[in-house]
């Protein structure tokens, strides 16, 4: 069954090859370091074999939600090399932005037997830890045999991938059976793993990292002071931003036309635009500029820029968390179309009204929770997404109800860092004396 697998996976990425080189050659995006994906680590991710902790986070969720361990298991693994690794090039330029925690960041092998066994002999991990959605079935494998443990934290499985694994429950559990602990985000999602066929008793809820992963936003005061990215933006001080965020291809328009309507309200508005993939940043001025609007990249703005544009589309990686602070209204996208949606905490942060789309699947029980506390609204089609940032852009009260709503629900739900920690030094006891074991209830 597993040499099945692997063959549908080579057949998979031989597939994809032609999409890969497309995107290469429209966006110019790299590839990343190739020989990482056939398990030709560099040396110094490890050059004196240490012992070491490898986390495996794919994109730029997953190296955000990591950020909330990094310190915890310093602390608790002092003689244990640090390693992060990624599957996209985003999420390692995220990554490399976390090199005071970690020691070494790479791209992670193909999940294929002899990639991977190759990888292990490299960086030497005595434990493996996945971040969010990661069941790998030869990687598993490989390290049941060579005796690493093996942990999926922040663990979730979306509707579409659990559709999929039933189709293959036998062959899933089979895999599961050498996963050695996991820590669920919510019930519905452990019980998901459990009917895979993994057993309960290794599992325990732990609720989401990513409201203990916020980072330098964790508190949402003090960033203003200095920070360069605020500084170039300081043109949007005391004028009304809209702010669309992590939008996909066709989500943008929609953002537009109702920033047409709110600046016949407020001609003096500023629309920034943060696309989900960078390399699209031009195909966005160039819609902008075809409406009507005065664009500007983020890249060609300077703290001199006398210019001031009316709409802002980003082209850099990581400024996001910094940027909310600026918005007046968020509209978090990739769920205006069907891609499931993206996180809608760190707005939360900063007490912000945050708009979404009807697609929100990747984080339901998160979305569904602010739903349920009014801490931020759900619209169902484009017009009504115009009609709510319309409303909102007009009316400061409701903006700042719902906005203290989601700030004081990320307050109350901070945790589960304590609770995966907990599982962590159950399966591989801390080796620092003087560091307070976290109690582990399961």
């Amino acid at each position: 069954m597993y040499l099945f697998y692997s063959f549908i996976l080579l057949f998979y990425f031989v597939a994809l090859l032609p999409v890969i080189a497309y995107k290469r050659l429209r966006y110019r995006k790299p590839l990343g370091t190739s020989a990482d994906r056939f398990g030709y680590i560099s040396e110094a991710v490890n050059p004196n074999q240490e012992p070491s902790i490898w986390i495996h986070a794919v994109s730029v969720g997953e190296v955000l939600a990591a950020r909330a361990l990094l310190q915890d298991l310093r602390q608790h693994y002092p003689n244990h090399r640090l390693v992060i690794s990624t599957t996209t090039v985003t999420g390692r330029e995220v990554a490399e932005q976390l090199q005071d925690s970690v020691d070494s960041v790479f791209y992670a092998p193909l999940d294929f037997s002899w990639f991977v066994t190759r990888a292990l002999d490299r960086v030497v991990p005595e434990m493996v830890v996945f971040i969010d959605t990661e069941i790998w079935p030869n990687w598993l494998l490989a390290c049941r045999r060579r005796g690493v443990r093996t942990v999926i934290v922040n663990a979730r499985i979306s509707d579409r991938s659990y559709r999929r694994y039933r189709i293959v429950q036998p062959f899933m559990k089979r895999a599961l059976a050498n996963l050695d602990f996991v820590c669920a985000q919510t019930q519905s999602w452990g019980q998901r793993f459990v009917e895979l066929g993994f057993p309960s008793a290794n599992l325990v809820v732990t609720g989401s990292l990513k409201f203990d992963a916020l980072g330098p936003v964790a508190t949402g005061t003090g960033l203003g002071v200095g920070n360069p990215v605020l500084g170039i933006f300081g043109f949007t001080e005391n004028r009304q931003v809209l702010m669309a965020a992590s939008t996909l291809k066709g989500e943008e328009q929609p953002v537009l036309k109702a920033f047409q309507r709110i600046q016949e309200a407020d001609d003096d508005a500023i629309l920034i635009v943060v696309p989900r993939h960078p390399e699209r940043a031009q195909d966005i001025v160039r819609l902008a500029e075809k409406m009507g609007f005065e664009v500007m990249l983020r890249s060609a703005l300077t703290v001199q820029e006398f210019s001031v544009p009316e709409v802002v589309v980003v082209d850099s990686i990581g400024e996001l968390p910094w940027l909310f602070q600026l918005a007046t209204v968020v509209f978090v996208g990739g769920s205006l179309v069907p891609a499931g949606g993206h996180n809608i905490l760190e707005p939360a942060v900063f007490g912000k009204p945050i708009v979404f789309g009807p697609y929100m699947e990747n984080f339901l029980e998160i979305s569904d929770l602010f739903l349920r506390r009014s801490a931020a609204i759900q619209v169902s089609s484009a017009s009504l997404l115009q009609n709510e940032m319309v409303g909102l852009m007009a009316d400061p009260v409701r903006c700042a109800r719902v906005g203290d709503a989601a700030r004081l629900l990320v307050e109350e739900e901070k945790g589960a860092r304590i609770k995966t920690l907990a599982a962590i030094v159950e399966l591989l006891p801390s080796e620092n004396p003087n560091s307070r074991s976290p109690q582990f209830e399961n």
